[in-house]
């Protein structure tokens, strides 16, 4: 890219699902827009590690909400892209959730929120998940430890109330392909995509924004900024001046989620569904191929791991076998594979764990940061 300078509406930075996103609902309203993206192309940083679950068990009337709403976005996918004759899109696999009662889950706070919405559910017993997954172990094993911990292996007697099923929930199949969607889609809308590129200096006047300048030198103007930076977002905040504006601040967090088969006696590809199981620590769902993904829900046993944005590591065998293990107390035919395969990432987090979606004090600059781990399932209707 030369040195030139550049003009636009608006720029985003960062090209995930939540920037993708937000590049799409400004230029179909008219809006010149530009993305700036450090990696080769849409979703290839956290977006592609996201499990990409689509869920509404949060404690919140807002978030319950929000979620909710987005889920017709899901469902309504290729019309909302405006899909072409042969795009390929992800697909919304609505094998619903079953959220574990134990003494670790919020589910109650949920069920206010889920009534007056209009949100379906259903309070499944234990013969009704065995019914999906007959060699579910139905005992609590909580709260969560780790396998170094003698209590793991306590064999307990007391059985759980059963769980909370939302039949509407469900998880994408490829959150990568779905962030391209919307990049493809934004792209037919006339906006300007810069990847390969990072942002290296934030230009104000009068403490108004100005534009941006990217690492090759091109300047970049705008009067409006977003922050869709991802793990990055602690970093762009500092290069606009705001971080001493604000109350809550954002971290990488690394990631990881465990992929291992079926059990023998179960396709849980077919018959399976997204699970929130608090009592052991982990969540999983469905996964192509007929296996399992598993991932944490950062019991307090789990140290957290904050880590540089550019972090880029393997899977930790310790962890690794932690959360397989814990697979194991609840479905305990499932075993052990001798392959430890998974995904790692790094998550952009904020202090109370919710997202971000709001102006600064600096005119013109926005954030849309936080959102890691639980907001993938909102980008439509946040961009929206």
């Amino acid at each position: 890219m030369t040195q030139t300078q550049h003009s636009y509406d608006a720029v985003i930075i960062g090209g995930g699902i939540i920037g993708c996103g937000i590049a799409y609902e400004l230029s179909r309203r008219g809006v010149r827009t530009a993305v700036i993206e450090k990696n080769v192309g849409p979703g290839e940083g956290s977006t592609s590690a996201s499990s990409a679950i689509i869920r509404f068990t949060y404690s919140t009337y807002s978030a319950v909400a929000m979620a909710y709403e987005g889920l017709r976005y899901w469902e309504n996918w290729q019309d909302y892209i405006q899909k072409k004759d042969g795009d390929t899109t992800p697909n919304f696999h609505q094998c619903g959730m079953f959220a574990v009662k134990s003494k670790q889950v919020h589910y109650l706070k949920s069920l206010p929120h889920f009534d007056q919405i209009g949100i379906p559910y259903e309070h499944w017993g234990i013969n009704e998940i065995k019914n999906r997954i007959p060699s579910f172990d139905s005992r609590i094993f909580g709260p969560p430890s780790r396998p170094s911990d003698d209590a793991f292996w306590d064999e307990p007697t007391e059985l759980m109330e059963g769980g909370l099923f939302t039949p509407e929930a469900g998880y994408i199949s490829d959150p990568r392909l779905a962030a391209q969607n919307l990049h493809y889609a934004a792209e037919q809308k006339k906006c300007s995509f810069y990847f390969k590129s990072e942002v290296e200096q934030i230009w104000t006047e009068n403490n108004k924004v100005q534009g941006v300048k990217l690492a090759d030198g091109t300047k970049v103007d705008a009067p409006i900024i977003i922050n869709a930076a991802g793990p990055y977002s602690g970093t762009i905040n500092a290069m606009a001046d705001v971080l001493d504006d604000m109350s809550i601040k954002t971290r990488p967090l690394r990631q990881e989620v465990c992929v291992v088969p079926s059990p023998e006696d179960l396709d849980f590809e077919k018959m399976g569904m997204a699970i929130a199981d608090d009592d052991v620590g982990i969540y999983l769902r469905p996964e192509t191929g007929n296996n399992i993904l598993v991932g944490g829900t950062e019991p307090e046993c789990d140290p957290l791991r904050w880590v540089p944005a550019d972090h880029e590591g393997e899977i930790d065998p310790e962890q690794w076998e932690a959360q397989v293990l814990r697979l194991n107390r609840r479905i305990p035919t499932t075993g052990v594979p001798h392959q430890k395969l998974g995904v790692v990432g790094v998550y952009d987090v904020s202090d109370d764990w919710s997202p971000i979606y709001d102006a600064t004090s600096l005119d013109g600059f926005y954030v849309a940061i936080g959102t890691s781990g639980n907001q993938f399932k909102n980008a439509p209707i946040a961009a929206h």
